[in-house]
Formats: structure tokens, sequence, C-alpha cells
């Protein structure tokens, strides 16, 4: 299971109409608003704002999301419950709620949109949320034995939009060429010239690298926050092994020549004695060009008076 939060919105309008007028959209719960109808909800919605008026955004929307494989194991109301206990650790409680499943992707999801003003008056902090979603969606995956992907290749990346897709896109980047690379200059210019640029963060008042970071235009991730292969301890620990393979394979092909030449010497005397080399090594015999017996010389004009010739028989035609 994985949770998404979009950036608060200004609009209630907009955001419960994208959610409710959605093909085959289901309500599954709501608190504290009337659902017979999208104005009322819309109005009930904004009603309870107006008691904050200083409070820009006070749309609050969520979705989470679970793998295909789960689907067996999810209907309404487990969905519900998972999402009542979302939201209780995420600390949002006592205010308006509306929680809608959608069937337009092939994974189960659902949205849930609220009110961050609370029923008191007051604002529904949202500050840290990412982080705290993160770690709270991962407890629950644990907990209720969800289904997590070994690895990132199994995410649908068309789906992916925003934050996501460009960690995603920074993960294949820095991956593929890190499985190249020699040392992690070279990793950093070539990461360059893909627009990527890394820094490091180093122990205070030494020269000890202590982490490395990555940034594409406007966003910058740590290198464990896009994916834990990508931590500055693992990345030296690809190189270093990208360097020892690179000499396991220079050592076979160095083995390999010293085997091939042992071979060589060891039959250019018998091949000399077999083949009446002249004292040639294999190798100059191998590469001598292929002697090619010249054809006997024919003269054209010969042949033709040969075809020309009449036999004794032939009569003769005699102008007149």
């Amino acid at each position: 299971m994985i949770g998404k939060i979009p950036k608060p919105g200004k609009s209630f309008k907009g955001c419960i109409e994208y959610n409710l007028l959605k093909k085959d959209a289901t309500i599954l719960m709501a608190d504290g608003i009337r659902i017979d109808s999208i104005a009322h909800t819309i109005n009930d919605f904004n009603m309870q704002r107006k008691m904050n008026p200083g409070l820009g955004q006070a749309v609050g929307h969520m979705i989470l999301s679970w793998s295909i494989n789960d689907d067996p194991k999810l209907n309404d109301d487990v969905m519900v419950s998972i999402a009542k206990e979302y939201l209780q650790k995420m600390k949002i409680k006592d205010t308006q709620l509306l929680v809608v499943r959608h069937q337009d992707k092939e994974h189960p999801h659902l949205h849930i949109i609220y009110n961050r003003v609370d029923n008191n008056g007051k604002t529904i902090s949202d500050n840290f949320q990412h982080l705290k979603n993160v770690k709270i969606a991962k407890e629950l995956t644990l907990k209720h034995g969800f289904y997590i992907a070994s690895d990132k290749k199994m995410v649908n990346r068309q789906q992916l939009k925003g934050t996501d897709k460009t960690k995603y896109d920074l993960f294949d980047a820095i991956t593929a060429i890190t499985k190249q690379v020699k040392s992690i200059d070279e990793l950093k210019r070539q990461l360059l010239n893909k627009g990527i640029e890394m820094q490091f963060k180093y122990k205070s008042g030494t020269k000890e690298v202590q982490g490395v970071s990555f940034s594409k235009g406007d966003a910058k991730f740590k290198g464990s926050e896009i994916d834990r292969s990508l931590s500055y301890g693992r990345i030296c620990k690809t190189i270093d092994q990208n360097i020892q393979h690179e000499r396991t394979e220079q050592a076979r092909h160095l083995h390999f020549v010293s085997e091939l030449k042992n071979v060589v010497l060891s039959h250019t005397l018998t091949d000399q004695q077999n083949f009446g080399t002249g004292g040639k090594s294999l190798f100059e015999v191998l590469l001598e060009p292929d002697y090619v017996e010249p054809m006997p010389y024919v003269n054209d004009t010969d042949e033709r008076k040969k075809k020309r010739r009449k036999s004794p028989n032939e009569s003769y035609k005699i102008s007149r």
C-alpha cells in the first residue's frame, strides 16, 4: 500500500467534482457532510471552512493505493477500515470527511477529501505530512500483510506523476550510469551530461563524505530517499564492484592470450615438420595468403582458328 498527498487545494468544488463525477465512483464513507447531492456536499465543506477564513488552502486530499495483488484481500469495508486507521495515525480527526473509491485504474485505490478546518474551527496542520505518509503507509502494509514489490521494475511507470515520476526517472538514470563508471568523479560528470547534479554532504569540519543528493530542475532528493541502493555507501560499493569486474575480465583475457601463445609455441615445431613451412611459425603460415595455381595462358586467336578448322569431308562453297 502507498499513500500520495497532492498539494493542498483552495477549492472544494473542483476536488469534489473531480472525485464524485468520475465514472463508477463510489462513496465509501462520509462524516459531517450531506451526500444526497454534489452541491450539498460542496456547500457543507465550504460552510465549515468559514470558521477559519484565514486558512487559504483548506482542502485536504489523500490517495491510498494497493497493488493489484492485494485485490482478493480488499472490499469496501476493509478499505474503509484501513483509511480510518491511516487518518488516525496521520492525526486527522474531528473534521469533515469524504472517502471515495474509484475504478478507473487496474489497481484498487481510494481518495480521501477532508477539511483542514476542524469541527472547532482550528487548523489541521500539514507539517511533515509527506514524511509521515511514507512511514505510516509502510507500517500498515506490513501490519496487514499487503503486497510489497521487491523491485522498482514492478511499478507501472505510465501512471506516475509529479514527484513520484521524477524520483523514478532519477532512479533509472543514476542506476544505469552507476553500473558503468569506475569512479565517483566519472559518475558525477556523466550525470551532469544528463542534466542531473550530484551534491555531497560532508562531516562537519572535514572532507569526509557522509551522504549524497541528486537534483534535476527544481527537484532535489537524497540518494537514499530515491532508493536505498543510491545511498553514498552503496554507490561506492557498486563502483568498487565495477572495478573488480573489469580487473577480472582483464585477467581472464590475459590468461586466454597466454594459453593460446603456449599452445601455438608448443605446436610450431611439429607444424613445421608436418607441413614443410620452411622454418616459419604457425602465426606466419596462417597469415600467408592462400596460394592459387595460375590458369594456363590461352591465345584467343589460335582458339578461334581451331574452332573454324573444317573437317576433311566438309565441302566448301565456291564463288562463281
